[in-house]
């Protein structure tokens, strides 16, 4: 794990041997499980160790984030459409007091996820096999999270009715993106103010072994979520909140 461990120093980041050893685990299991559960397309050392588990680190670079955990606060979080984990279970491994929930609809990823959670030891961890629109609609998890996470899902008309709705009013949404997310932002902000959000700023990841086309979408949650979003599941992707007829994107999500 040498390029994680030399490239989290530029989030101001030092991982002790122990969570050193918990990224060998879990890139171990991450392999080992990836042809049943079909869990990520990039598999080799180097590939995991920067664009799986540094990439989901960057939220590092976020001085609301890093006040955040500094805090001493609980501090509640939800991935959703996790897949492997990322970007929420490096967040874990690197700050165990984060309590976490896990979101996928697919059930061997989140048999993988069960086990690996297992495998690691971590505590305060919640893996739920579902749809985001069901789970938001749930009252023990609308709104009830302060930061809202999501990486290689949607493109984001689709993705702020996934998220939104699970954030509390003071809390964030971070969305993991690449360059396309300037086309996806602008067909968005209709859709992200009806869900309560405001953007806070789109911030471009400066790691030097990251690409430079990675952003982190920053949005701040300012008021509830109307009780009609999200809609059912399947609607949101059908029909994306705030898109006008003829205005649907031609984009397809990041890759695993």
């Amino acid at each position: 794990m040498n390029l994680l461990a030399f490239g989290v120093r530029e989030f101001g980041l030092e991982l002790s041997p122990d969570k050193l050893q918990a990224f060998e685990i879990y890139y171990r299991e991450l392999r080992r499980w990836n042809r049943r559960a079909n869990l990520t397309a990039l598999i080799s050392p180097e590939e995991v160790q920067i664009k799986h588990f540094l990439d989901s680190l960057s939220i590092y670079e976020l001085a609301e984030f890093r006040e955040a955990i500094s805090s001493g606060r609980e501090l509640r979080m939800v991935d959703v459409g996790t897949g492997g984990g990322f970007p929420g279970v490096p967040i874990k491994i690197v700050n165990p007091q984060v309590s976490l929930t896990l979101v996928d609809s697919s059930r061997k990823k989140v048999q993988f996820l069960e086990h690996l959670i297992g495998v690691l030891g971590l505590k305060g961890v919640e893996i739920i096999w579902g749809r985001a629109e069901e789970v938001a609609r749930s009252e023990e998890h609308r709104e009830r999270y302060d930061w809202v996470v999501a990486r290689a899902v949607a493109e984001f008309p689709v993705l702020a009715e996934y998220l939104i709705p699970l954030c509390r009013v003071g809390g964030y949404v971070v969305a993991y993106k690449g360059p396309k997310i300037f086309q996806e932002l602008e067909i968005s902000l209709e859709a992200i103010s009806i869900l309560g959000g405001k953007v806070v700023r789109l911030h471009q990841v400066q790691a030097s072994a990251l690409e430079s086309s990675r952003y982190l979408l920053l949005i701040a949650k300012e008021s509830p979520t109307p009780p009609l979003y999200p809609r059912r599941p399947g609607i949101p992707a059908k029909r994306p909140l705030g898109l006008r007829k003829g205005k649907r994107p031609s984009l397809s999500p990041g890759s695993r």
